[in-house]
């Protein structure tokens, strides 16, 4: 535990990527194969369930230190952290410990959640006593199911490449699905040859970047394929030993959950991998996000929810053909063996046709009227165009020169500062939470419409502060209620019909633009301004 403490610790004090690759190396290299396996579980975002609940342990906390819950609370709101917190405050160590980080996982940590609560509390108290004060905190992480630590999934595949002289692209692929971190584990993980031809093992995604640079850059035209961009879950329908597996990017096996979709890869050719979105589809148009949720997270399917949010692959590109590894072939020649899976499922099994469509391409013969076709998306239900070199390979990651996301401008109101609560971590102290609203002519009060947390300079977050400080009006817990004098600009990126929201609309990745001090709350919009955005309804 002691070292893994410590590489958090170096992973968490430094921004330089060469710095914490080397970090994760030297790591690998004086630890034991499980303990590297528990290691990159926990690193690249996996985790158990939370194992004991936050006010539990919050009050095994107070009763160790003595703490009274005001003072315990009071630093909470200092450091913005729970884990931190509790790791703080508790009385110095009075055993020592130099178990490995398996053991504390495996015999410590995972036997909690079966125990009743005397033993949890004897269990999270005796590690406590035993742990120095970075090893407390990494500790109360893992148990609460909340270890995070500022290294991203392709930096610590590229640790690891390194590590094990191994291409990190052969890495990312093994870390994906489902995997159980163990000492074989990570020795096939680093292994010259490991056996790769996983049955259910999904790709490494390729992602897009941002288009930033003029379309003119890009060169001709014709070299590159433009896709619609949709919204919905990004994923891969594989078809390998007669079985069927859909993974979503998140790396979820949800095959049970869409078993329409499950029945469209029963019905593909032995060997085939089939990159695409999982969109909610229903009397011809793409429905939106908002309505896919309703399936997200769900362990059992109703034949009313079937109903209700029936769904379509959407299928960009084909990554594995014949039991073959396509992806280093150019785009062009895989779209071509993609069309050709796709009308083998509509000739063959033409009921099950309308649940997998070919991503249609938008052709332009010039990039001004690529533009013009860009300019459509949102009536197309699109939130852009993709647009791919078709030479490109099928890459691992974020990369950029190949493929890129070009969306439409996002939607913009001015609304009202509302309400607002303190942050966490390094914001702990200050007011960044904040909730907007917009003038409901009805009744002439303003009516929550977005929360956002992101946007403003660390200038302009000190100054909301004050503002706050000085013009509270109630208190709601940790929400306060304040003047409603502020206007900022908000942008988002797609808004639907809500009867969860008191507004009646949901809006989609809200975040601040810029703050209007030019601007009264007088001025703000209107409920009316934001429903005239709101997208048609669809009909049949």
């Amino acid at each position: 535990m002691k070292a893994f403490a410590d590489l958090y610790s170096a992973l968490d004090e430094t921004t330089k990527t060469s710095e914490k690759v080397r970090a994760l190396v030297d790591y690998f290299g004086k630890v034991s194969p499980a303990d590297a396996a528990w290691a990159v579980y926990f690193l690249i975002g996996r985790k158990p369930r939370q194992v004991v609940p936050s006010p539990k342990l919050r009050a095994w906390a107070m009763e160790e230190s003595g703490v009274p819950e005001w003072l315990f609370q009071e630093s909470y709101d200092a450091v913005g952290d729970i884990a931190e917190t509790i790791a703080l405050l508790l009385p110095p160590p009075t055993e020592s410990s130099d178990l490995a980080l398996t053991h504390w996982v495996e015999d410590r940590l995972l036997p909690l959640r079966a125990m009743a609560e005397e033993a949890q509390h004897a269990a999270i108290v005796a590690a406590w006593r035993s742990l120095d004060q970075p090893q407390r905190f990494v500790w109360n992480k893992l148990i609460s199911g909340a270890f995070r630590v500022g290294v991203s999934q392709q930096l610590v595949t590229r640790a690891i490449g390194a590590f094990g002289k191994v291409d990190p692209a052969v890495v990312a692929h093994r870390l994906m699905g489902d995997w159980e971190p163990s000492p074989a584990f990570f020795e096939r993980l680093i292994a010259e040859d490991a056996g790769d031809a996983d049955l259910s093992r999904p790709y490494p995604f390729f992602l897009a970047y941002a288009l930033e640079d003029p379309l003119e850059s890009l060169g001709e035209v014709s070299d590159w394929q433009a896709e619609w961009k949709w919204d919905g879950i990004r994923s891969q329908l594989i078809r390998r030993g007669g079985q069927t597996f859909l993974w979503s990017r998140g790396e979820e096996l949800v095959t049970e959950r869409y078993p329409e979709l499950a029945a469209v890869g029963d019905c593909l050719p032995e060997g085939t991998a089939i990159d695409g979105e999982i969109l909610p589809f229903k009397d011809g148009h793409v429905l939106p996000f908002a309505m896919l949720q309703k399936r997200i997270g769900r362990k059992s399917v109703t034949k009313s929810i079937l109903s209700e949010v029936p769904v379509i692959l959407m299928a960009y590109d084909l990554v594995e053909d014949g039991g073959a590894d396509i992806r280093g072939e150019p785009l062009s020649g895989r779209r071509s063996r993609l069309a050709m899976v796709v009308a083998g499922v509509e000739r063959d099994q033409p009921v099950l046709a309308h649940r997998i469509r070919l991503s249609p391409t938008v052709p332009a013969a010039s990039w001004p009227e690529l533009a013009m076709a860009q300019a459509t998306s949102r009536e197309q239900e699109a939130e852009g165009l993709m647009i791919k070199r078709r030479g490109s390979a099928y890459g691992v990651g974020r990369r950029r020169g190949d493929w890129w996301k070009w969306k439409v401008q996002p939607h913009t109101i001015d609304a009202v500062l509302i309400l607002a609560a303190r942050g966490t971590g390094k914001r702990a102290s200050l007011y960044t939470d904040y909730t907007f609203g917009v003038w409901d002519p009805a009744t002439g009060n303003l009516v929550p419409i977005a929360k956002a947390y992101s946007g403003l300079t660390d200038e302009e977050i000190r100054k909301v502060d004050a503002f706050v400080r000085r013009n509270m009006i109630e208190k709601f817990g940790p929400v306060r209620t304040v003047k409603p004098e502020l206007v900022f600009e908000l942008a988002f990126e797609g808004l639907n019909r809500s009867t969860r929201h008191k507004s009646g609309i949901a809006v989609r990745f809200p975040r601040i633009l810029r703050w209007r001090t030019d601007k009264t709350a007088a001025e703000a919009d209107t409920l009316d301004t934001v429903k005239a955005l709101l997208p048609p309804v669809a009909t049949a």
